[in-house]
């Protein structure tokens, strides 16, 4: 009884979370899709057979899938639920009103702009979380202003010391300490141009993170930049802003998270960073689950963090993804026609191939970093 109680505490959690996500994504997709006047067949959360569902007055089956780990949306005129390409035996035999209605009859703008609409929502969405949490809840606010520097860190090897205050990293300009440590963070072992306010009087400096292993707080460790700096200690505050500034910070955040990814994925590229540290479903549902328990406000900002996530991921240029489609409308627009349908078909083969040595990848992570082994032991403790 422990064990399912135990397995649910997780597994809740990420199908929430998930789900919610999944249904923004797609309801992106099924607004602008109605807008633009096509007829949307299935709108699906999940793969595999049907678990439950109900058709609307448009004619659209909503339903619920046996495996929650995604979904679609089929447009009319779709070969697939992937919207991989058009269904060719059909294609050929439509009236005039059903091109009116059919998704590849529509012109190339509003093509992309139902295929963009997914991960547009995502960002959306994760700005209204944020400035609801922000507005309500308020903002975890903390001074750059340095507490304290350890000894023998790379903050005492770069000359600060407490009560400075980091004005800028790299000429950016920081208005939180949490923005600092991000930053640091991502750039183990690479000079960062610090401006400081010391006494009044404005000094330029040059720290290198040090790598180091820390625990991530899900039973695993990461790899990350740390200087050896803390914060002032009681200084940390939650700052409610009103609607307008609210939503600037929102947007503010969603940024940061979508540089750091980026510089990620950039440091992977260059050697600099190893990519054991990206997570797969078994990780993202330990940390659901984990959050779960520390409340539901922890809960909902993870829900931002991984919309934003997901929306960005569906960005990328690989066939199969959003980001694949628009590749090829991108294509067509500078063709002036579309790629054949022998090339976009090896092409969203090579994005599967892509997508699932990724899933693949993370999956082989979370079950050497957590480790899952660990946890799933300890599901029946």
């Amino acid at each position: 009884m422990d064990f399912i109680f135990n397995l649910a505490s997780y597994i809740i959690p990420f199908v929430v979370v998930l789900t919610i996500i999944v249904f923004v994504h797609e309801l992106g997709h099924f607004w602008v899709a109605r807008r633009c006047g096509v007829r949307v067949e299935v709108f699906s959360i999940g793969f595999g057979p049907e678990l439950f569902g109900f058709n609307d007055r448009h004619g659209t089956r909503w339903k619920f899938a046996a495996v929650p780990l995604g979904g679609y949306v089929k447009f009319f005129g779709d070969a697939d639920a992937t919207s991989s390409g058009a269904d060719q035996d059909a294609m050929g035999s439509m009236s005039a009103a059903d091109r009116a209605v059919s998704f590849h009859h529509k012109r190339l703008p509003q093509r992309a702009a139902i295929v963009a609409a997914g991960p547009v929502a995502n960002f959306i969405f994760a700005i209204v979380i944020y400035t609801g949490l922000f507005s309500l809840i308020g903002q975890p606010y903390t001074p750059p202003v340095i507490g304290g520097v350890v000894a023998g860190s790379a903050a005492e090897a770069a000359g600060l010391k407490a009560g400075d205050r980091i004005t800028s990293l790299d000429g950016g300009a920081v208005q939180r300490f949490e923005e600092l440590r991000t930053y640091v963070a991502l750039r183990a072992e690479t000079p960062i141009q610090l401006g400081v306010l010391r006494d009044g009087a404005d000094m330029a400096l040059t720290i290198v993170p040090r790598r180091v292993d820390v625990p991530d707080g899900f039973g695993g460790t990461q790899r990350l930049g740390q200087v050896g700096i803390q914060s002032p200690t009681g200084s940390t505050e939650f700052v409610r802003h009103g609607p307008v500034s609210a939503v600037v910070q929102a947007v503010r955040q969603i940024g940061t998270e979508i540089t750091t990814t980026f510089t990620y994925l950039g440091r992977i590229i260059k050697g600099k960073e190893s990519g054991d540290q990206l997570s797969g479903p078994l990780g993202i549902a330990k940390m659901s689950g984990d959050i779960a328990k520390s409340g539901w406000l922890a809960l909902v900002s993870l829900m931002a963090t991984l919309s934003v996530a997901i929306g960005l991921i569906n960005l990328f240029p690989v066939p199969m993804l959003d980001g694949g489609h628009l590749l090829f409308y991108a294509v067509e627009a500078v063709r002036g026609r579309p790629l054949g349908e022998r090339a976009q078909e090896y092409g969203f083969r090579v994005g599967f191939a892509l997508v699932l040595s990724l899933f693949l990848f993370a999956t082989w992570n979370d079950l050497n970093r957590l480790p899952v082994f660990n946890f799933i032991a300890g599901l029946f403790s």
